[in-house]
């Protein structure tokens, strides 16, 4: 009871009036209420009804009161004065107030709609009337500017004749709008920025497709515009232009145009084109302009292209002290970028290790190297050129510019110029193998990368000196310095090589190529070691390989038809060897290998074609003569066939089978006396030959001449010198053999050791790598070397070596058919038995060899 509140008696009762009658809702009345009726007839008819007309609203318990006469307006339930009364017999007042959502034309029964959505959706909007001309010029710049776009976009791409053909559609439709313009009398709305747009568009898709002198014109029309604002800057496009055109004289003339009409608050725009200025100068060989234009760029605003021009063209004129200037200018140069410490996680925090890897390799960083790398390609390349040119001797050049660099930026470029100092050595012709070995070999304690690459430097130096096992140790020691140097791993493979142990070599290969699989030089020597072991397939498959990386190696095409003609596809080898000489169309041994294979082939006219083009480039090739010599007798051009075999004579003057081979085609020709000739000059030259005497004989006797007599009796003292000489060798191996019998008989039959004689490596030639710069040999060197080795008369006599027919009686004719086998190392080719000797090129003996030099895995930039 204590909570329960009891109203007062004087206060006023909260439920009080609900059941009194209000007489403003009388509606019976209205028509005799003189106030209602005013209103009706007055503004005050327009004033909008009171809000809570019915029942049920929000304010329906709410007296409302009128203008009824005498009847005083009732309070609102909260004491609210109401609002449109009479006061004293005056007129209602007009208020501006209208609730949002109703109308006076609200009736009973109706819904509340404020937002009016009942009416339905709103009308559609009324089209526009495209056919106005102001429209028309509306759609026609869109297509201007859409057709701009897309022929920039084309040229993105790399389609410059789509662009080039959007450009000169934009150039039509901009030419239409303007004509339009003009008839609509709207030519001071023409919008001068289009235009610019399509003519400046369209100069560059000239100059893109090297239409030069359209770009021309087009900039011209551009540049005489004076309602083009900086137009004059273009003046550097046509400046390029003539630049392309190496016409330089008017390239500087217009880039110092543009330079007059641009300001000087334009600083970098004015130091590119000053460059411009400098490099014209250079083509032009006037190189104290050139070094006007760098020298005030380097005083303005130094970078490092403009340095290294500047030293090129001290270094052009001699001037030894400014290149010294130059230099160290060059390596003050400021790059720009930050520290590589900056990538390096100061703690543990995992959301900054996330951070660091993340800007680590993005494209900002990828910059920074990219720009840190061409410096120190330019001052490794500068410090190359000015070496032997600012001191006396070459080692104190490069000393200085060592020296110079250690108190610079680039300290870490110091031990990098210090093996290029050695590999230099190397290169010079009278150069001091010593002292780079020695320098080589400073480094041997400086830390891993530089150790490992003067290492693998040393390593390929010994292997050349066919120094296997310096080769071996110094091999090693750069793998332990760096494990995953594959130009360490290719020379300790080499070194294992040259031992025959192809299976160990391999893995060194495949190791280098698991660490860099673009290293080629591993790829070309893991093809030798799988052809060595006979796993030709797998040899095949590496130069197949080899040869998608290097498509124009003359050494892999020819490895690649070898491997070929091993696996008994001739096809194929012809194939790739039709391939090779288009890369090397004047190697000999490459055309008489074809000759030799379409020989095989029973093709003797392509053979004969490639066989005479060999002959033609290496005129000294003895199986190309042979070859060459035999295909005209077979042909029955004996007189061709003489120049042939004279010039074998000039190369192998010992070899009596050549001279035989040149009489017997004068006599086969008919010309008897040339031949007497011939064979009377063998005699003098080798008097005991019994086939010269033979046919002196011969000749003598057919021709009717007093010497036959006394060749006929040298004849007879030759054989039987040769029949006791043979008597006397068959006793020796008689008595050899009893020898051996009766000593074998008293040792209990063991046999007598044979001595093979050592391995000698040097018929290897393997393919070394150096860390430096190295140059490919020329394609195939070696096999020319080869196949340069002259033939003994007897390796050639006995390949010559076949039946032979008798001497002719006296009434025999000269072409006598009885024949009688005769032990002779020589046959005649001219008699109707004649079996023509094999003349197929003798193969190349390199075709598993390496190649001493390398196509380079260069630590240092080129």
């Amino acid at each position: 009871m204590e909570n329960v509140h009891l109203a007062a008696e004087d206060e006023d009762d909260l439920y009080s009036g609900y059941n009194d009658y209000n007489p403003t809702f009388d509606s019976e009345e209205l028509d005799n209420d003189v106030g209602f009726q005013q209103a009706v007839r007055t503004s005050h008819g327009r004033r909008p009804p009171m809000t809570a007309k019915f029942p049920g609203t929000a304010l329906g318990g709410r007296p409302i009161g009128t203008s009824f006469g005498s009847r005083m307006p009732m309070g609102s339930s909260m004491g609210r004065p109401t609002t449109g009364a009479v006061q004293d017999g005056a007129a209602r007042p007009m208020t501006a107030v209208r609730a949002a959502g109703y109308s006076s034309s609200l009736a009973r029964g109706s819904t509340f709609d404020p937002l009016g959505q009942s009416r339905g959706p709103a009308p559609p909007l009324e089209a526009k009337n495209e056919d106005t001309p102001e429209e028309k010029i509306k759609i026609l710049e869109k297509k201007v500017n859409d057709l701009i776009e897309e022929s920039c976009l084309a040229q993105g791409n790399g389609d410059l004749q789509l662009a080039l053909e959007k450009a000169k559609e934009a150039g039509r439709k901009e030419r239409a709008l303007v004509r339009q313009r003009e008839q609509t009398g709207t030519a001071d709305h023409i919008t001068l920025d289009l235009t610019y747009s399509v003519l400046f568009n369209l100069a560059n898709q000239y100059a893109n497709n090297d239409m030069n002198t359209e770009a021309l014109n087009t900039y011209q029309v551009i540049v005489k515009n004076k309602m083009f604002n900086n137009a004059g800057r273009l003046k550097v496009n046509m400046g390029n232009i003539y630049f392309k055109q190496k016409n330089y004289p008017k390239a500087i003339k217009f880039y110092r145009m543009a330079l007059d009409q641009i300001s000087n608050a334009h600083t970098e725009m004015r130091i590119k084109i000053m460059q411009n200025i400098g490099v014209s100068f250079i083509r032009m060989g006037q190189y104290s302009d050139a070094i006007t234009s760098f020298d005030h760029i380097m005083s303005e605003s130094p970078n490092i292209k403009t340095g290294f021009n500047l030293i090129l063209c001290y270094y052009a004129i001699g001037d030894r002290e400014r290149m010294k200037k130059s230099f160290q200018k060059l390596i003050c140069v400021l790059l720009g970028i930050d520290e590589e410490d900056k990538y390096i996680s100061p703690n543990d925090d995992p959301h900054t290790n996330l951070l660091i890897e993340a800007i680590k390799n993005d494209q900002l960083h990828q910059m920074e190297r990219e720009r840190k790398a061409l410096a120190e390609k330019y001052i490794m390349t500068s410090a190359k050129l000015i070496a032997p040119a600012i001191e006396s001797t070459f080692a104190a050049g490069f000393d200085w510019c060592v020296d110079m660099v250690k108190s610079s930026q680039y300290v870490e470029l110091a031990n990098d110029l210090e093996i290029n100092k050695a590999i230099t050595y190397l290169r010079q012709k009278e150069f001091n193998q010593a002292e780079a070995v020695e320098t080589l070999k400073t480094f041997e304690k400086k830390d891993s990368r530089v150790k490992s690459a003067a290492a693998t430097n040393l390593s390929f130096l010994y292997f050349l000196e066919k120094d296997y096992d310096q080769a071996d140790r110094y091999a090693d020691l750069a793998m332990n310095a760096d494990r995953y140097n594959p130009a360490a791993l290719i020379n300790k493979g080499n070194t294992v090589f040259v031992k025959e142990d192809y299976e160990k070599a391999a893995e060194f290969y495949k190791e280098a190529l698991r660490n860099d699989s673009s290293c080629t030089e591993a790829l070309y020597n893991l093809g030798l070691t799988y052809k060595r072991l006979g796993r030709l397939e797998e040899a095949l498959d590496c130069f197949l390989k080899l040869h998608a990386i290097l498509r124009n190696s003359a050494q892999v095409m020819y490895q690649l038809a070898n491997l070929y003609e091993m696996l008994e596809d001739p096809h194929q080898a012809i194939e790739w060897l039709m391939q090779l000489i288009t890369v090397t169309p004047t190697d000999p041994h490459v055309l008489a290998k074809l000759g030799e294979l379409y020989d095989n082939e029973g093709d003797k006219s392509q053979a004969f074609q490639y066989y005479y083009e060999s002959f033609r480039y290496f005129p000294s090739n003895i199986e190309v003569i042979e070859w060459l010599g035999a295909y005209y007798i077979d042909t029955q051009f004996c007189e061709k066939a003489i120049q042939y075999f004279e010039r074998a004579t000039l190369i192998q003057p010992n070899n009596v089978v050549w001279q035989l081979m040149v009489a017997s085609c004068y006599r086969r020709s008919g010309n008897y006396q040339k031949a007497l000739e011939t064979y009377k000059d063998i005699h003098r030259k080798f008097p005991e030959n019994v086939e010269c005497l033979r046919f002196l004989v011969r000749l003598c006797t057919d021709m009717g001449l007093k010497e036959v007599q006394d060749y006929a009796t040298k004849l007879k003292k030759v054989e039987k010198m040769k029949e006791i000489r043979e008597q006397r060798v068959k006793s020796g191996r008689e008595s050899s053999a009893r020898g051996r019998r009766e000593g074998s008989a008293s040792s209990g039959g063991s046999p007598n050791p044979i001595h093979m004689p050592p391995y000698k490596p040097s018929d290897v030639n393997i393919r070394a790598v150096s860390h430096s710069e190295t140059n490919h040999s020329p394609a195939l060197e070696r096999a020319r070397d080869s196949g340069q080795s002259s033939h003994g008369t007897s390796a050639k006599g006995e390949r010559l070596s076949v039946k032979l027919r008798s001497l002719p009686g006296s009434n025999e004719p000269y072409e006598a058919s009885s024949q009688r086998d005769l032990d002779a190392s020589y046959v005649d080719p001219l008699g109707p038995q004649m079996e023509r000797p094999k003349t197929a090129a003798k193969k190349r003996t390199e075709e598993d060899e390496f190649a001493d030099e390398e196509l380079g895995d260069d630590l240092l930039p080129e």
